[in-house]
């Protein structure tokens, strides 16, 4: 029984006990964490056709094995969604030496949807990281009363709980109404207004320049959706109230206010002095 107690108070018995407790643990974080979906196998041509775009295109900041350099960060890892969404939003390849890449305009984006699948293919071949979504998650939930199948909430009520989460976690950069807003050092959060829910949700999967990354344990595949359905029904719907301004708040109606506001009161003091006189 001595003996016994003695064996179990050696330093060696502590290691061994902590090597056997690590191994226990990321034997089952491997076998229980969450795998990124893969939405379709590809190729091994789609990936050299990739590989080849990469090459021409991206590897001078990148790197010709995409490890990154000085002028480029490493792509290993970032998946398909993140190149999905910066090459088909026209970021990429970057137009100069910006502080943020700008979103351009559909004709002038350089590359066609399969070459950017390919280029997107042979990224996610180099490391595991966020695929392009399932249009299952990308489809805009349609205002209304009806519950879709699987839902206990209706759609109305998906949609304002897609504001909610908004409201929560993307309202201080992007604005209530995702009409963009500063951010320091020159750079910005972009408008979300005619963005594709595709890209939305490679953005949120992704976390594109300054933006955090929202995986599936932070904010769930439906919620993304939801929070997409808000944005496009913000986008679609009739503003009652007149002129929006840009949605851009108290800075823009303010100004309003001052310019055409004071401006009027004044005028109108000018008149009645005159009138008086």
């Amino acid at each position: 029984m001595n003996a016994l107690a003695a064996r179990r108070r050696h330093p060696a018995a502590i290691a061994l006990l902590i090597l056997v407790g690590l191994l226990v643990t990321g034997g089952a974080y491997a076998f229980l964490a969450p795998k990124e979906a893969n939405a379709s196998a590809v190729s091994a041509d789609t990936v050299a056709e990739g590989k080849n775009l990469f090459l021409a295109n991206c590897a001078s900041c990148h790197g010709t094995n995409a490890q990154g350099t000085a002028s480029g960060p490493s792509l290993v890892g970032v998946g398909a969604a993140a190149v999905d969404f910066q090459v088909g939003t026209g970021r990429m390849p970057l137009a100069g030496p910006n502080i943020q890449a700008q979103r351009q305009d559909v004709d002038k984006i350089k590359f066609d949807d399969q070459q950017i699948s390919s280029m997107a293919a042979y990224v996610a071949s180099l490391g595991a990281g966020p695929s392009v979504p399932d249009s299952q998650y990308t489809t805009v939930i349609q205002p209304g009363d009806q519950k879709e199948a699987g839902q206990d909430l209706t759609n109305n009520q998906r949609i304002a709980r897609g504001g909610e989460i908004f409201r929560v976690n993307c309202a201080m950069c992007h604005n209530f109404a995702g009409a963009g807003g500063a951010l320091t050092r020159g750079k910005y959060a972009p408008s979300l207004t005619g963005v594709t829910p595709k890209h939305m949700y490679e953005a949120m999967v992704s976390g594109p320049q300054s933006m955090p990354v929202f995986n599936d344990q932070n904010i769930s595949p439906e919620s993304k959706q939801e929070v997409i359905s808000y944005l496009k029904a913000v986008d679609n719907q009739t503003n009652v109230g007149g002129l929006t301004l840009g949605n851009l708040g108290p800075v823009s109606e303010g100004m309003f206010v001052w310019l055409f506001g004071l401006t009027l009161l004044i005028g109108c003091a000018v008149w009645l002095g005159k009138k008086a006189a």
